[in-house]
């Protein structure tokens, strides 16, 4: 719609859920409720979120309660996923809010018959000359159950009050302060617990349960198919009951894993789909490199393993409680599992540890719906274990890279070859109507769940998620190939491909520079037209003082790309120390994530994801032999300790008149890449296999030597 010289068109998640009561109620007391479907993981979207609702309204923070998603009361905005919050919801929240205030305004204005435009907002106070009320005086006259209109744009209020400024953490007060938050915490009237007794292999089925070895327990079995658990309403007892029914069951199991020690030639052999991402001309002819880059299996890893709640209602309806990233899909997915109508379903938020992805949080609100169909009426709580945490949750997939460049004599690229083959990166719950709960798997009428898919590219990609390179190369065929028969199962982890696409461009440019021997940042910028990349590659080489001499045993290295090709410019430049292992000193970070709603939150997005990165870069490795998963303790899947956490420091490169861009990705392929860049310089090797420890730096001094 076309107001004065402009047009404005409502945000697409707002032109989905028009409904203004959807996304905030006000309260007579003068409060204000704003509900969003993007959930809280640990991320401070809510903060970010409300911050913007605030400037909008014309309302103080203290006054606006930011309400946990839930599918019977919020909007639906799909998933929490790919660094799309605060671009997506952002805008939706911004207009919702706007339309709340000009329907208040236009009440006022009303009953004083003077003009809106006369009307002023501020710290919730509705004035015009000396004539003053509030939203909560008025909040019984204004209708909220009314779509939203179009003609009404996002104005910031009187401008910007709370965007921009560090305002504080909403959750974290209760965090530090250890009050009852998480969905661990969660009590229910006439609560009961669950466990789950998981197969101990990925093809394995359940031939016998002897469930008399439970007699005396105060606990119930429930048995459908392969899938098996216990209810009872002490915790401690339902968790001795799990642990002597291991005892009493027979499986049927099967070799079936890869090798893992060839992860390569597994993922190379296919069957597979063929993207072809990008096709220029020919390649050129002339001198050329090529190298290879492999990355395992990672997995989730988070510090507290999932858990949901589920109550069969007596009306027939269903109550659930999850930490998913996209309860709406959730919802759908266990429809589709159990035949029920969606609309009997109601699906809330309840926040838990921070979550990087497709962890097993769906999977663990299924379970409690399983357990809880036996005893109808009573909320079953169902945590996993750290064990079934770590061997079931679904993993980041391996992946495998070829690169060749042809170069000409100053060593500039003239062509660019790029081949990734990796599994599919989502096999999220409804994802393309597959159920995706992994329980579904072992009932006993089971679904049978394809291979993991890869988003499409007009929306980021998997496998070929930051597979073009943001350098201006001529002739550049880029192809990814996704497999389509696996027995392990894999979906989303932060950062998808992005993470080993930019790990493996980002080591590539590096080998090519140092081949023509030129400076690795001064080659990059031979090849980069983009001025806001450029002007962050800059600013992370002034921050850290690049070029400047390093000290013996110690390497420094650059990497850089934009999340997506699309979202966030990161670069980052890492010193490390590389004597009996790898040890990351220091990471020197510029981002720009155009308008910057929180910089310390900003600043918390790229500090998380960096040390996330240096943790899969240096340790993590899903480890199994042809049957089990072996890699379920922390022992035999070691993550980074905080003792070697590196020093971090982040420099925003801001542009606020441009939009708000996500930061929770943009970190960790660029990441990995400075890293390896900066071991190849300490050790004067290149090692292309993450993770890049001792025993990898070590084989690839003996190959270098061969």
């Amino acid at each position: 719609m076309t107001v004065g010289q402009q047009t404005y068109r409502l945000p697409d998640d707002l032109a989905a859920n028009p409904v203004l009561s959807r996304w905030v109620t006000v309260h007579a007391d003068g409060s204000v409720d704003v509900r969003v479907g993007k959930v809280e993981l640990g991320q401070g979207i809510l903060t970010a979120l409300s911050q913007l609702a605030a400037d909008e309204l014309g309302i103080d923070l203290d006054r606006l309660r930011m309400v946990a998603a839930n599918t019977r009361y919020g909007p639906d905005e799909g998933l929490t996923a790919g660094s799309l919050s605060l671009t997506r919801a952002g805008p939706s929240v911004r207009a919702a809010c706007a339309q709340v205030r000009a329907r208040f305004v236009a009440e006022a204005a009303r009953r004083w018959g003077v003009g809106a435009e006369e009307v002023t907002v501020r710290r919730g106070s509705i004035r015009a000359g000396d004539r003053v009320t509030s939203y909560g005086e008025l909040a019984g006259a204004v209708d909220l159950d009314v779509p939203a209109d179009p003609g009404i744009p996002p104005t910031s209020g009187d401008g910007p009050v709370f965007v921009g400024t560090n305002s504080p953490r909403l959750d974290l007060p209760d965090k530090i302060a250890g009050r009852p938050r998480f969905i661990h915490d969660l009590r229910l009237p006439g609560q009961l617990f669950g466990r789950v007794l998981r197969p101990p292999s990925p093809g394995a089925s359940l031939r016998e349960l002897d469930a008399a070895r439970l007699e005396g327990m105060d606990v119930d079995v429930v048995r459908d198919g392969s899938f098996a658990g216990v209810v009872g309403p002490d915790e401690a007892e339902v968790m001795r009951a799990v642990a002597a029914l291991r005892d009493a069951t027979v499986w049927d199991e099967r070799d079936g894993l890869p090798d893992e020690d060839d992860l390569p030639a597994f993922l190379r052999t296919g069957p597979h789909e063929d993207i072809e991402v990008v096709a220029d001309e020919p390649p050129a002819t002339g001198p050329s490199l090529r190298a290879s880059y492999n990355r395992p299996f990672i997995a989730h890893a988070s510090m507290a393993p999932s858990c949901g709640v589920a109550r069969w209602n007596e009306d027939g309806t269903l109550s659930v409680w999850s930490h998913s990233q996209g309860i709406h899909n959730l919802r759908a997915a266990i429809a589709l599992l159990l035949e029920l109508d969606e609309d009997r379903i109601e699906v809330e938020h309840a926040e838990s540890a921070g979550c990087y992805g497709h962890n097993a949080a769906d999977d663990a609100a299924f379970d409690a719906v399983l357990l809880a169909r036996s005893v109808p009426g009573r909320p079953v709580h169902v945590q996993w274990s750290r064990q079934d945490e770590l061997t079931w949750s679904p993993f980041g997939s391996a992946m495998s890279v070829d690169v060749e460049a042809a170069v000409d004599e100053s060593g500039a690229v003239r062509s660019w070859t790029y081949d990734v083959w990796s599994q599919g990166h989502t096999s999220r719950p409804g994802y393309r109507g597959v159920p995706g709960l992994l329980a579904g798997a072992h009932l006993a009428r089971p679904w049978r769940y394809p291979a993991p898919a890869d988003p499409p590219l007009a929306t980021g990609a998997g496998t070929a998620r930051n597979a073009v390179p943001i350098y201006d190369l001529p002739h550049r065929r880029i192809t990814a190939h996704r497999v389509l028969e696996t027995p392990i199962r894999s979906s989303a982890v932060r950062s998808l491909g992005a993470f080993m696409n930019v790990f493996a461009i980002e080591s590539f440019m590096d080998e090519l520079a140092l081949s023509a021997g030129i400076d690795p940042l001064a080659y990059r910028l031979t090849h980069l037209g983009d001025a806001r990349g450029r002007k962050v590659l800059e600013t992370a080489a002034k921050a850290a003082a690049w070029g400047t001499p390093v000290a013996e045993g110690t390497g420094r290295g650059i990497g850089f790309a934009r999340y997506k090709d699309k979202g966030a410019y990161c670069a980052v430049i890492a010193d490390v120390e590389a004597e009996h292992d790898v040890r990351v000193r220091r990471l020197t970070i510029a981002v720009d994530v155009g308008l910057v709603v929180n910089p310390d939150g900003v600043r918390n997005q790229i500090e998380g994801g960096a040390t996330q990165a240096t943790s899969w870069t240096l340790k993590e490795r899903v480890r199994f032999d042809r049957r089990r998963i072996t890699s379920d303790t922390w022992e035999t899947y070691p993550i980074l300790r905080f003792s070697e956490a590196p020093e971090i420091a982040v420099e925003l490169v801001e542009n606020p008149d441009l939009p708000s861009l996500g930061a929770g990705e943009a970190a960790q392929g660029p990441t990995a890449a400075a890293i390896a860049n900066a071991v190849t310089i300490a050790v004067g090797v290149r090692v292309r296999d993450l993770p890049l420890t001792t025993d990898a730096i070590v084989a690839a001094i003996e190959s270098a030597g061969d």
